[in-house]
Order: structure tokens, then sequence, then C-alpha cells
């Protein structure tokens, strides 16, 4: 019930600013449309709403990037608004361990701790936007699935002043799941304020992340091969091979996990700027708009994080953990495996701007320290420090047509010296309709995850020496926006490639690898109102590779699309999503890793999704029928009922769901 508690009580923060804001609003969208009289004051009773109380402008930028940006307001994509993208599966439902179907290795140098399975559904501070609005902006949004999925999220924005924006954002789900101990849910909340001061010479950030995965382990059925001779076709009668069956049950409102993992992550971060430079200003009507164009900025960035990465069972079976995942280590009460991190980061940059009127040209050069620290369960606290330099030069030009970007960090002293990141990417504008052309270079040296090397508590069988793993990654890429089309083109080469053998060995790859993949993404308009949309992508690796990925992932959409009765907005049809065979990797439970094997191919039907999407004024709504795939029989030709993603984790049956999106302009 804390849960609930805490959804109500961020949604009273909702109201309350409602409330406020809307008290402040009243003084300025009334206006008296009588004579005055003496003392400057209406004369007459009547009074009118102005005409643009219900227009709003909004945009934000994000977290390192000056380009501005507008809320999608489309509502073809469900994915837009569901926390995992389709080019990502997981274990069985929503909130479970989740891995991406496309090959991607950690591009950066630094501290990473090596627990991933979870990181699909978090905030991050790379997508944090930063708003400006001349309204408060509010959203709210719920979803509705099979076995009692529920989803919910709020969003709220605001300006009160012209310099000072705070947004709040927060998402909650929970879901049962389709099989024994296997509920899930998912806590993240942002909070984001930024300020400019009047004159414009000071600026400060502040960004507040939390994000909590809690999701049971159940391993996988035990036998998955009686899927299909279920007497109540219920994939709920199955055993699994973690977790108390007797004590199973599903409920909606149950978030308490006895069996499983608990991912949590919780992120300060507070930059201030303060520039020197030419200041002007422009009088209109009696205002004076202040106008300030930097030269030099002095810039001041403090982040504190926390992670901490749990796997409990508080009823163990020692079979079971003997039998499915060779663990002979059980101790006779609980199973409990946690590592605790906490880094503490501080850098200094300063920045120079040739042009006074482009601050799209910029040259930064800084340095920063991270101090470590760690806590791990029955072990001594370890410490450790990074010291690092970092440069950044940007260059788009006044005309918008040339945009050029390349940065670089170095790890000059500490835990991970010698990791560094370079990247270097070169866009232009080929045409008036905005068809472009971008092509990037990146190359990233970094030490292994730190639970490879042995810091953890987890029981996981460390390297034996740190190889860094070296990754170089070109990329081609062509497009234009309003016409829905993009090709790409991306190589890498990794060396000292890092992943899991087994559930409990880390490895290197010592011998190169040679990573291709290719992606088209296009909409075809058939007629009026029908649109075929194309997502693509194909991929190949070193065949002697410890890596599994599918050669093609594709979704396809057909919909019919348009305007009616003034006000609605409609797009309903089929989707369907498709992998070719592959030798998924395995998951464990104990460690919350996947890892390679070569025994199990899998062999998935299309998944076909039928979806009515629709939106009046500012509601938006969402109706899906999915995975009718499972519909269709057991068959030799087209394969098991379940779609499986990973062996002995079947996914779900025919799925609905409806949702809505609602917001409000005060």
């Amino acid at each position: 019930m804390f849960i609930y508690k805490r959804i109500l009580f961020c949604l009273l923060i909702v109201v309350l600013l409602h409330i406020e804001t809307s008290a402040q609003k009243f003084g300025n969208v009334l206006k008296p449309v009588g004579r005055s009289n003496a003392n400057g004051q209406s004369s007459d009773s009547l009074q009118r709403r102005d005409q643009n109380a219900d227009s709003i402008t909004l945009f934000y930028k994000l977290y390192n990037n000056n380009e501005i940006r507008k809320l999608d307001s489309s509502i073809n994509d469900f994915f837009v608004h569901y926390p995992l993208p389709y080019t990502n599966y997981n274990l069985g439902n929503l909130g479970t361990a989740s891995k991406s179907y496309l090959f991607s290795t950690q591009k950066k140098g630094g501290f990473d701790p090596g627990f991933h399975a979870y990181d699909a559904y978090n905030y991050t501070l790379a997508a944090t936007p930063f708003y400006q609005t001349t309204r408060p902006f509010t959203e709210l949004g719920y979803l509705l699935g099979g076995k009692g999925e529920q989803l919910i999220e709020v969003k709220h924005t605001q300006n009160k002043t012209q310099q000072l924006n705070f947004s709040f954002e927060y998402r909650f789900s929970n879901s049962p799941g389709n099989v024994k101990n296997q509920n899930a849910n998912l806590n993240n909340m942002r909070i984001t304020a930024h300020f400019q001061s009047k004159r414009k010479r000071y600026e400060s950030y502040f960004v507040m992340l939390t994000n909590k995965a809690a999701s049971s382990e159940n391993g996988g059925l035990v036998k998955a091969a009686l899927l299909d001779s279920l007497s109540l076709n219920n994939p709920y009668e199955l055993e699994t091979r973690l977790g108390v069956s007797g004590a199973s049950f599903r409920n909606p409102f149950n978030t308490t996990i006895a069996t499983g993992s608990t991912y949590k992550n919780n992120s300060y971060l507070w930059r201030q700027t303060y520039d020197l430079g030419q200041k002007d200003s422009i009088v209109q009507d009696t205002v004076v708009i202040h106008l300030f164009y930097p030269r030099l900025r002095f810039q001041n960035e403090l982040k504190l994080e926390s992670n901490q990465f749990v796997f409990e069972d508080r009823a163990p079976n020692e079979l079971n953990y003997l039998e499915y995942f060779n663990y002979k280590n059980l101790p006779s009460t609980a199973v409990k495996f946690a590592d605790s991190w906490n880094l503490v980061t501080n850098d200094f940059s300063l920045i120079s701007y040739p042009q006074k009127n482009n601050s799209n040209q910029f040259l930064q050069v800084g340095s920063g320290y991270t101090h470590l620290a760690t806590t791990l369960l029955n072990l001594q606290k370890w410490t450790d420090y990074d010291i690092y330099g970092f440069g950044v030069y940007k260059n788009k030009t006044r005309n918008q047509l040339w945009d050029l970007i390349a940065s670089g960090k170095l790890y000059l002293n500490g835990y991970h010296a010698g990791d560094y990141d370079a990247q270097f990417y070169l866009s232009r504008i080929l045409s008036t309709k905005g068809t472009y052309l971008k092509l990037g270079f990146q190359n990233s040296n970094r030490t292994p995850s730190t639970n490879y090397l042995g810091l953890t508590q987890f029981p996981i069988n460390a390297l034996k020496g740190i190889q860094k793993e070296n990754t170089i990654d070109m990329l081609a890429e062509t497009g234009n926006a309003a016409k829905a089309f993009r090709v790409s083109f991306n190589y890498q080469l990794i060396n000292n490639y890092n992943y899991f053998a087994s559930g409990y060995q880390a490895a290197v790859y010592t011998s190169p690898i040679s990573y291709i993949s290719a992606v088209l993404n296009n909409k075809i308009k058939l007629s009026t109102h029908w649109n075929w949309y194309n997502e693509t992508t194909v991929q190949v690796v070193d065949k002697s590779a410890p890596i599994n990925i599918p050669l093609i992932l594709s979704r396809q959409r057909l919909a019919f699309e348009g305007n009616f009765y003034k006000n609605l907005n409609l797009s309903t049809g089929l989707e369907m999503i498709y992998h070719t065979e592959f030798k998924a990797d395995d998951y464990m439970p104990l460690t919350g890793q996947f890892f390679v094997q070569n025994s199990y191919m899998l062999r998935n039907r299309p998944t076909a999704n039928a979806f009515l999407h629709f939106m009046i004024k500012r509601f938006k709504g969402y109706i899906r029928l999915e995975n009718l795939n499972t519909l269709i029989p057991t068959s030799n030709s087209l394969g098991n009922t379940y779609n499986f993603t990973a062996q002995n984790y079947p996914g779900t049956g025919t799925w609905f769901r409806v949702g809505i999106w609602w917001n409000f302009i005060n």
C-alpha cells in the first residue's frame, strides 16, 4: 500500500499546483469589457475569457543539448508512452529483466557497476528535458493491461516566473505476470528546475532522478513443454524454478517481492554557469527586454549518485538451486546478494563563444574528480577515485546547414586511468525540404565493469586481469524528418569484448569482432488515409564471436489515419513485429546477467497487434489487442503458440490494453 500512498501523494501535488496556478491566472485571463470608472475599474458586471487563454507555447531542451524540441503529439506509435521500446524484449511481462535485440557495447569509459538488466525502464540524465512554457502544462496517463497490469504517468511543468521553470514527472507500473512468481513493479521520478537571471548572466540547472525496479525472479518454467496441454489454458498452472508455489497468487495491488531482484538508482545534479560578455537591451512599449551575448562562460557541475543492486530469496529450495542453477553454497535460511555504490563527481570547465550571435559555436575545456565508494554485504568498504579531463567543440553555422561536434574525455589518474571516449559527428542539410547527411566516428576505451573484476557480493567468477575493451564505431546516415525517412549504416570493431560465458563466469573475447548493421525506416503513403510504416534493421556479426543476435528485426504497421469530424485524429490498423531465429541469451537470476548459450534456438512467430489510437483535442486514447498470433495453435510449420523470449521464459498470450493520456493547460 505504500506505493499507492506515494501515487496519491504525487497526484495531490499536481492538484495543488493546478489550484495555485489557476488562482494566479484569473487576474490575467478575465479582462473587463465595459467602460472604466475613475479608479480604472470596470463598471460592467460581465467579463469575458481571453481568446488566448487556452493557447500555450511549450518547448524543451535535453540535458547537454542546445536543440529546441517540442512535445510529440502523434498517436500512431504506442511505444512513445510504453516504457519498453519494441527493440527490447523482457522475460514475460512489463518490469522483468530486459535485453535489446540489437547489439551494442558500453561505449563509455569510467565507472560501470555491470548490472543492466533493468536499464531500459529508467529515467536517464541524458534524456532529461528542461522546459520553457507560457502556461502551466499537465499530462496524466493511465494504462490498463491483461492480468491486472497497470501503468500510471504524471507530468507537470510550469514557469513560476519568466526566469524560473520547474517540472515534475512520475511513473509507476505494476504487473502481476502471466506465470507464477513473475510480479514486477517500477517506480521512476524526475524533478528539474531551471533558473536564469534577468540579466542572463547566471544560470542554474537542478535534476533529481530516482529509479526503482523490483521484479520477482522465477528462473523460468520447470516444464515449458506443457504450455500446449494445459487443462485451463492458463500458464499460471505451471511450476517455476524459483519462488514458493503454494504462496503464489496474482494480485494487481501486490508490490511485494519475496524472491527476486531490486535495483535502485538515485541521482542529484546541480549545474551553475556564469557568463562574461556583451549586454544589450530592446525597449518595446516601455518594456525593457534585456539581451546578453556570452563570450566566456564559467561552469561548475556537481553530481551525487547512489546505486543499489539486490537479489534475495527468503525461502530458497536447495534442490532447485542445485539442479537448475548449479549453485551449491546455499545458506540455511535465506539467500541475499547486495552491492551498494556511491559516487560524488565535481567538474569545472570554461566555455568560449567566438561569435556573439551564435551560441551553437563554442569551445569547452574542463576537468573533474569522481570519488568512488562501495559497500558490499559482509565485506569491507572499498574506495577509490578518478581524475579526468574533457573537451568539446561545436559549430552549427548560422545558416543552420552545417553542424559539427567533436568531444573527448580522458581519465588521467585513478582507478579508471587510461579510459577515454572520443567522438566526431558532422551533418549537412542537403536540400530545402530537410534531407540531411550525417557522418560519425567514435572510439572508446573502457575498464571492465566492477562486477567483472570481483568488486561485488554476487556469485560472479571475476576476470583474472584488466583487459580494457576498445570499440571503434563508424556511422553514416541520411534521412528526412518531414517525410519520415531514415537510412543508416553502422560498423563497429571491438577488441577485448566483455561478456558472460555462463551465469557466473565473466569473460573476455580477445580476438577482434566486426559488427555491421543497416537500418531503414520509412513511411509509404498508400492512399489518402492508408499509410504503411516500415522499420527494419539488418545486423551481421562474426560467426566465431560470442554474440548471438537476430539477422533481421522488423516492425511493420499498416494504419488508416486522418482527421475526421474536425476534432478527431484517428490511427487504426495492424502492427507486426518479427525477428529471425537466433540463439537468444539465457538469463541467470542469481547474478542478474544475460549470458551466451549455443544450444537453444529461439524460433518465434511474428507478433501481431491490432490497434485503435485516437485523439480528441487534448485527450488521447489507445485500445490494443496484442499477440493475436497466440490464437493459432502450435504446429510444426508455425511454431509454438507462445512466443518465447529466452529458454523456459514464455511471453504473454492474447493481451488487451487500453490507455488514456490527457493533458491540461491552466
